[in-house]
């Protein structure tokens, strides 16, 4: 047998090889698609894709063939990826407002392949989720400019559900009117509380009434049915086309880095074992001398770092106030099960939300991934 027979021998074994373990790698990869259906998690963790491409690449110890390799391996990844965005054909997300509204654009970025469906007000897009109706939601919980969305905190306090993301998304907001309308003719907007609140300093300067919607698209579809050049939306530039409206002026947000955060709910919580990882904990203290202080140092006293440390009323008690910390650290390790033990003493209501990667941004988790599958 010649050299060249011999290594086409050889190829031929290593193909039959790397065949069974490739059907090996997408039956694990069923696995794991399956588990971010359940958990309402994307398809794309750049962070694990590194980890992996970092360690996989040192088992090769030919230094010529490492950079093939890591090719082979992200040609390999984005093929487990495609696989379980089409597990995810029909995965259907709530969100809160009609087509065109920023949820939508988020759960869409997050699940290309899933299905959004809209809700008239975030509890009954949370309740979807809940009743099994939908899979999961997307709901917005804090802007950088105009600070938290109470009401979805409050269904994060009360419901049912558990956070298994959060990802950030750049708000630009646009004011929109009728065909042929100016920004003279405006004397009403229209646009949610939220949206509002980013652009109260441009809708003061320009005089204009505020009025509220139940979502930023909802306002643009509103002002193409009265079709009233005196009436105009705030809301995201995709909407005008949608609904017929002109762009009338553009970034119109206070803040030039207007950013909201929103987190996806689903029906279990997930472990995430890590102390990079960031967990949301929402307690509501007993009524006693010093409670919360105490609270607040056992997070502490067990190694946590707490990000976020904000209080809500409680709607049924006058005066009575429940807490939502975002703290870093692994909240399932023994120090968080111990940390836990000990404000159970002092906590009327004490409930682990959820836990997150942190700093995910969604425009640049799509170009990383828009990256590596070209």
């Amino acid at each position: 047998m010649t050299d060249l027979e011999l290594a086409r021998k050889e190829i031929e074994t290593a193909d039959r090889e790397i065949a069974a373990l490739f059907e090996k790698r997408m039956r694990a990869v069923e696995t794991i698609g399956a588990y971010k259906i359940q958990n309402g998690l994307p398809v794309y963790d750049a962070a694990r894709e590194q980890a992996l491409l970092d360690k996989n690449s040192a088992f090769i110890e030919n230094d010529l063939f490492r950079s093939y390799y890591v090719s082979f391996q992200q040609s390999v990844m984005s093929l487990s990826k495609r696989y379980q965005y089409a597990m995810q054909q029909g995965l259907k997300i709530a969100f809160c407002g009609v087509q065109g509204a920023f949820a939508e654009r988020a759960a869409k970025k997050l699940f290309p392949n899933g299905e959004p469906v809209s809700y008239p007000d975030f509890d009954s897009a949370y309740s979807a989720v809940s009743y099994g109706d939908c899979d999961c939601c997307v709901l917005p919980i804090e802007n950088s400019y105009f600070g938290e969305v109470g009401q979805v905190i409050d269904l994060m306090f009360n419901g049912d559900l558990y956070v298994s993301g959060v990802y950030s998304l750049q708000i630009r907001h646009y004011l929109l009117g009728v065909p042929g309308a100016s920004v003279g003719d405006i004397k009403t907007v229209l646009s949610h509380p939220q949206a509002l609140g980013q652009c109260a300093r441009y809708i003061r300067d320009h005089g204009f009434t505020a009025k509220e919607a139940s979502n930023t698209a909802v306002a643009a579809e509103t002002v193409s049915k009265t079709a009233d050049p005196s009436v105009a939306a705030i809301a995201g530039k995709e909407t005008a086309a949608l609904y017929g409206l002109q762009v009338l002026d553009h970034d119109v947000n206070a803040s030039a880095v207007n950013t909201t955060r929103f987190a996806v709910f689903s029906r279990s919580r997930k472990e995430r074992r890590s102390t990079d990882n960031v967990f949301i904990l929402l307690f509501q203290v007993t009524n006693t001398v010093g409670a919360l202080a105490k609270a607040v140092n056992i997070i502490s006293a067990n190694g946590f770092d707490m990000r976020v440390l904000r209080s809500r009323p409680v709607k049924d008690v006058p005066w009575q106030y429940y807490f939502y910390v975002e703290a870093q650290g692994d909240v399932d390790s023994e120090d968080g099960q111990r940390m836990l033990r000990a404000l159970s003493v002092c906590c009327e209501k004490l409930k682990v939300a959820g836990c997150y990667s942190p700093d995910l941004d969604l425009e640049k988790m799509q170009s990383a991934e828009a990256e590596h599958e070209h």
